[in-house]
């Protein structure tokens, strides 16, 4: 097989990896040599944000692999995500002049002049959502970020900003696997032009949050199941991990997995060499079991 190069459109002037390597939970000990890693592996999409309290080691890890590499900051493409408050754990929602405080700090942080995506991180900021959202312009505007979107939004948040008559965000990063496919927000976004970006796509692994302290919402019937690809992915001689991220990326949807095993690394963007096909893409459609278990946002019909 071959490593993934392909890419999806956000904007005319940006494109995104269709693989990105994700540091959600990665330690600020394990983020640099982490990072470095990944981009000498292949990887040259980078995601983080400030909520996961990385960034300044994630940044070291993209200084390292530039070097290691001999790649320019051109090459490499980095998101990173506002957090935006949330009034129910009694953290005020971020205003206007603090959202764009805020991208100044995480690009200090990641020693960067710019990133690549800027990610409104939640649709918590309640009354602040679309003060949030018109910062963003200005940050795209003013060069500090080539491309704007939202992530955990869901309809009625995609509404809220059309209804304003605001530009429309270039990217959603939300949960997307076979339990969780979103058919309805899907196409919302696909009307719309807002790409899909999805995070938690190993979700059925078995495997998948099973340290201690990493919350997951699984059902027991969940985990049970865990198995149901085994044969899919044995079928084209590649991991379980490998088919689940294909079949994102065949949707039409970045992906960001994880890990800290360069090996594990190593396959899990070598998915170019398989296609998954027809037969096994419609009996995966019939799999989806709603919102998802890694982050809920609610009833898509009612706004946070």
């Amino acid at each position: 097989m071959a490593m993934m190069t392909r890419t999806f459109p956000l904007n005319e002037n940006v494109d995104i990896p269709a693989v990105g390597f994700g540091t959600y939970l990665i330690s600020n000990e394990d983020a640099p040599k982490a990072v470095q890693a990944s981009i000498e592996c292949g990887y040259r999409h980078i995601d983080t944000a400030s909520g996961y309290r990385n960034e300044a080691a994630v940044g070291e890890g993209i200084k390292m692999g530039l070097a290691s590499t001999g790649l320019t900051r051109e090459d490499i493409f980095v998101t990173t995500k506002l957090w935006p408050g949330n009034p129910a754990w009694g953290d005020a929602p971020k205003t206007h002049e603090q959202t764009l405080a805020e991208c100044d700090a995480s690009l200090e942080r990641l020693g960067l002049d710019y990133v690549d995506l800027y990610l409104i991180h939640a649709p918590s900021g309640g009354p602040e959502r679309l003060s949030q959202w018109r910062a963003l312009i200005e940050l795209q505007a003013a060069g500090k970020a080539r491309s704007i979107g939202v992530s955990n939004f869901n309809l009625a948040h995609l509404e809220e900003i059309r209804a304003a008559g605001l530009q429309t965000p270039d990217a959603n990063q939300i949960e997307l696997h076979p339990w969780s496919q979103k058919p309805e927000l899907l196409a919302y976004m696909a009307e719309n032009g807002i790409a899909p970006i999805a995070y938690s796509s190993l979700v059925p692994l078995s495997t998948w949050r099973t340290v201690e302290g990493q919350a997951s919402a699984k059902t027991d019937q969940m985990k049970a199941d865990s198995g149901v690809f085994t044969d899919m992915a044995a079928k084209y001689g590649v991991t379980e991990a490998q088919f689940l991220l294909r079949w994102g990326v065949q949707n039409g949807y970045a992906v960001l997995p994880k890990s800290l095993n360069p090996e594990r690394m190593k396959q899990n963007i070598d998915l170019e060499g398989f296609e998954i096909d027809k037969t096994d893409m419609a009996a995966v459609r019939t799999m989806d079991r709603g919102q998802g278990v890694a982050w809920a946002t609610g009833d898509p019909s009612t706004a946070v």
